[in-house]
């Protein structure tokens, strides 16, 4: 299943993604439930195909908190002068960072470098709290989508921790969609072009830390509760975005998150 949230007659609403003849429209809306998200029992009602890149998008996801994890990719610690960990090192990023696609990414003044950093990011889909180790991690995820990890990284050098350099509004671009229909476990590629312009492509298969520990490391620690969003490690290539600049941010089978970049 696939399915966004846009704005539907002046309010909220998620829609169903289908393909039909050959382009992707919305073809029904949720109704509203007890859960925040919808899932496969969710009683839709059909409205007129709506063209996906027609609509107005937003953000498909309002969790109450963002759980990233850092340096997930050998090549990404390296080329920052970092060692290549050997725990799973996480930190957060706070709900008021979210945007959706074609919002702006707004460079604040105290930063001299702002950069992208590309992620496939995990939204819960139900409550998930210590994990047995038989279970399967799979039965959490409500679905993937695509994270800009945005980051004021001379701040970040500047800080002994990353709060302040990962948490200004505007730096946790989210979308276009949330779909279940991708394995990141076989592998799935994870690109950022800025101005058209390739700056990292990776793939799933090079995280040092799969999923499955991933998600049991974070809910030892802490209730993940559905719509909270897992970023999980960008690849190498990260670098700067100035005033002007479009970013991408594509997940294979997911699409592609597009943003543009102006000074506060």
């Amino acid at each position: 299943m696939r399915y966004c949230l846009f704005r539907h007659n002046g309010s909220p609403a998620y829609g169903l993604v289908e393909t039909v003849s050959g382009r992707d429209q919305i073809t029904r809306v949720f109704l509203p439930g007890e859960s925040p998200l919808p899932d496969e029992d969710s009683r839709t009602e059909r409205v007129a195909p709506i063209a996906f890149d027609a609509a107005h998008l937003l953000a498909p996801v309002l969790p109450s908190k963002i759980i990233c994890v850092g340096r997930n990719y050998r090549d990404h610690a390296k080329e920052l002068g970092n060692e290549v960990p050997t725990k799973l090192l996480i930190f957060s990023k706070p709900p008021s960072a979210v945007i959706g696609p074609g919002e702006v990414v707004l460079r604040p003044s105290i930063s001299q470098r702002v950069d992208h950093e590309a992620e496939l990011g995990v939204v819960i889909g139900r409550r998930c709290h210590k994990v047995r180790d038989d279970e399967d991690v799979r039965e959490y995820i409500n679905g993937y989508t695509c994270v800009n990890d945005v980051t004021a990284r001379d701040l970040q050098k500047q800080d002994d921790q990353w709060t302040r350099a990962k948490g200004f509004d505007t730096f946790c671009p989210v979308g276009p969609l949330i779909t279940d229909e991708i394995d990141p476990w076989a592998g799935v590629t994870v690109e950022c072009r800025v101005n058209g312009e390739v700056r990292q492509h990776g793939t799933t298969k090079d995280f040092i830390f799969p999923l499955d520990e991933i998600i049991r490391y974070i809910a030892n620690a802490m209730t993940l509760l559905p719509g909270d969003l897992i970023a999980t490690g960008t690849p190498a290539g990260v670098s700067p975005m100035n005033a002007g600049d479009s970013c991408e941010v594509e997940v294979q089978g997911v699409g592609v998150l597009r943003n543009s970049i102006a000074d506060e």
